[in-house]
């Protein structure tokens, strides 16, 4: 068989031909930590700490107390586990009360919160449909009235600039349909 190609010539040319993965991972990337607490809405009521962390912060007090030349964080968090992990159901009682009540006052304030951000979402939609026009349209309406430049076909926009007493259109530069 003259002129058949090798097994091992095939994969060297897929090689040289295929499209390296990195590239394509850059542009389709997930939005990192920081972009997404970005996103976070400060006025979002925040989330009531469970009856372990109500007890730490007891539990720290009494710690710092008794241990004031102690400036490690894990020491205390290691000996707050250790004690909860040693209380009776009966001794975790009164924590797990605080923190049923921080969750009643947490449901209620996102209750209000929520209500706040539906009749905002709400408003947002009545003057969207009260506006018959959107701010694009308006604004080729305004420049419509000085009657200079052209309308490119592709944008709807027209594009033209004054220099001095001499205007430039640039509806040629605008896209490459105008060009003609």
């Amino acid at each position: 068989m003259k002129g058949a190609k090798s097994k091992g010539d095939t994969k060297k040319a897929d090689t040289r031909l295929s499209v390296k993965k990195g590239g394509a991972a850059k542009a389709g990337k997930k939005p990192t930590k920081k972009e997404k607490a970005a996103a976070k809405d400060p006025n979002k009521p925040k989330r009531p700490a469970s009856a372990f962390f109500v007890f730490m912060e007891e539990f720290r007090k009494q710690y710092k107390e008794k241990h004031p030349n102690n400036k490690s964080v894990s020491v205390v968090g290691k000996a707050g586990g250790d004690k909860w992990k040693s209380l009776t159901e009966e001794e975790k009682a009164p924590y797990v009360a605080k923190a049923e009540k921080r969750k009643s006052e947490y449901e209620k304030n996102m209750k209000a919160y929520n209500k706040r951000q539906a009749e905002g979402a709400k408003a947002a939609e009545d003057e969207e449909e009260e506006s018959e026009k959107s701010q694009s349209e308006v604004n080729d309406d305004e420049d419509d009235e000085d009657g200079s430049g052209e309308v490119c076909f592709v944008f709807g926009i027209k594009q033209s600039i004054t220099i001095l007493p001499l205007e430039f259109s640039l509806l040629n530069d605008c896209c490459f349909s105008c060009v003609g």
